[in-house]
């Protein structure tokens, strides 16, 4: 059973499906933007399309193409998926002073993880057609500083806005952003294919939250 979770074939149907899950929720949401200009959804659907972009680099992964540049890249859109995520919900404050600083942090963490990026070496971390790997501590750093802070923000801001309004949608976004946040960095020595049902739960979650 390991062995058919961990054949290329099962992954490429994973992966396939999860950016057919993921184009049809970037594209609602980004329709719904244009329809009501509200920035919460500007953002939110911009880290759904940098998450489609992800899973379409597991794509090109899953069918053997790989560079250090593509593996560099998808690290990078990995964070910036929570990191829009965090942003959008931060429009739902009304702290300027709060959001302002977050702007501001964001921007010199995203700024450094790009040189991580840039200035380590990071190898041929695919294996079974997967990202499945260790990675340079210098990277592990500074995807940490930007994912962790935002990742709490999402939690927190949804579940405040759960409790005011009770709404089971935001059950859905809190699971599925906690779901997703962590897909990126699952490393399951025994079925390294999990990787891709944590990213299906997660966007079957956020269907469910944000539909």
């Amino acid at each position: 059973m390991a062995g058919i979770l961990a054949s290329q074939a099962f992954v490429e149907f994973s992966t396939l499906l999860i950016l057919a899950l993921t184009l049809g929720l970037a594209i609602i949401m980004s329709y719904r933007y244009v329809r009501k200009r509200s920035k919460p959804l500007l953002y939110w659907s911009t880290g759904m399309w940098f998450f489609a972009i992800g899973v379409l680099l597991e794509v090109i992964f899953a069918f053997g193409i790989y560079s250090e540049f593509l593996i560099a890249l998808y690290l990078f859109i990995v964070v910036m998926v929570v990191e829009s995520l965090a942003i959008g919900s931060m429009q739902l404050i009304k702290s300027i002073k709060l959001k302002s600083s977050y702007y501001i942090y964001s921007i010199i963490t995203t700024v450094l993880l790009a040189y991580s990026l840039y200035a380590s070496n990071i190898g041929n971390v695919i294996t079974n057609h997967i990202v499945f790997g260790a990675l340079p501590i210098f990277i592990v750093i500074t995807s940490s500083i930007v994912t962790f802070p935002a990742a709490a923000i999402l939690i927190a801001i949804a579940a405040i806005s759960y409790l005011h309004r009770h709404s089971a949608k935001m059950l859905g976004i809190i699971a599925g952003v906690v779901v997703v946040s962590i897909a990126g960095t699952l490393y399951i020595a025994a079925i390294p294919a999990f990787l891709y049902y944590s990213e299906f739960i997660g966007i079957l979650l956020l269907w469910l939250g944000f539909i």
